[in-house]
């Protein structure tokens, strides 16, 4: 049986997989997820990343926003403020219910892979969603305010610091999780795709957790990478914003310098030029707004991965 790999983030992500799972059987498909957005919030485990892919899959996301549930309440958030208690998190009512499970599930001594798994089960998805690893990595940036765990960046400050360094606490001492290099060096792996996440944000963690990247120079499989950049910019979140103060120009050609000695091609935008490319590319809509989008981009993918095996 073929099996086609994901190296994937959250929204940008989990629309690639949703549109892989409409032209591939959901058990040939397997989400490596990054988990280097993951925090203790309120006490409780929070795997942001992880709980996108799941809410998109199950149709349970918030179609406007991308993340979050669909008809979410916020009874709980309410309660919590009324209290003096933070609230630059929000935790809906029923999102409640991933991460007060998880953690009760992490406190008996189940690994986040297999509790992953359970919920992925218990909504009938089919394929194989497999955190990075089961060992905490923790995205931590140094900016123009000082030191920021990703979600304090992300979300308390809105990105709106400047990023001088990024590191992943906890990589060099992690394994990925069981599953993980496997997949990616399965012969039965047709292609590898890196979807169109933010590459320093949430793939480069995955790359930090030793063995990854050496996995995908071995595998015999293409390693396709979406480029995230639409149009001279970024879709959603942090992207352009952070390439410009890294001082990289906001193109193609960053991304593949980003990915040089990872992918073997890159899948851009129609609206943005692809003639400085030296690596095989193909072109296409990748915005992903409909379903039809979403399977129009993982068909491009799988297309190009396919061209390059030949």
């Amino acid at each position: 049986m073929s099996r086609v790999v994901t190296l994937t983030g959250g929204v940008g992500g989990a629309k690639l997989v949703l549109g892989l799972m409409q032209i591939c059987p959901p058990e040939q498909i397997t989400a490596i997820v990054n988990t280097g957005d993951d925090f203790r919030h309120l006490g409780l485990a929070i795997s942001p990343d992880i709980d996108t892919l799941l809410y998109t899959l199950s149709g349970k996301a918030n179609k406007t926003q991308g993340w979050g549930r669909e008809g979410e309440s916020w009874s709980f958030m309410d309660a919590v403020k009324s209290l003096g208690g933070e609230d630059w998190f929000l935790l809906g009512d029923g999102d409640l219910a991933l991460h007060v499970l998880r953690s009760h599930l992490l406190a008996e001594g189940e690994t986040l892979s297999a509790i992953t798994a359970r919920f992925a089960s218990a909504w009938e998805l089919g394929l194989s969603i497999l955190p990075m690893s089961d060992d905490p990595v923790a995205t931590h940036l140094t900016t123009s305010e000082g030191d920021m765990p990703f979600q304090r960046y992300f979300v308390e400050c809105r990105c709106a610091p400047e990023v001088e360094a990024i590191r992943f606490e906890g990589a060099e001492r992690a394994s990925a999780t069981a599953g993980v290099i496997e997949a990616i060096t399965d012969p039965a792996t047709k292609a590898i795709l890196i979807a169109p996440s933010n590459p320093w944000l949430s793939v480069d963690p995955i790359l930090a957790v030793p063995g990854i990247k050496e996995a995908l120079a071995v595998t015999h499989a293409p390693v396709v990478a979406v480029s995230p950049i639409v149009g001279g910019q970024a879709v959603k979140g942090p992207t352009a914003k952070l390439m410009g103060e890294m001082g990289l120009a906001v193109t193609n050609e960053s991304i593949a310098a980003h990915y040089a000695d990872v992918i073997d091609g890159l899948l851009v935008d129609e609206r943005d030029d692809a003639s400085g490319l030296t690596i095989p590319h193909d072109v296409t809509d990748t915005l992903m707004k409909t379903l039809a989008d979403r399977e129009r981009v993982a068909r491009a993918a799988l297309a190009l991965a396919d061209r390059i095996a030949g």
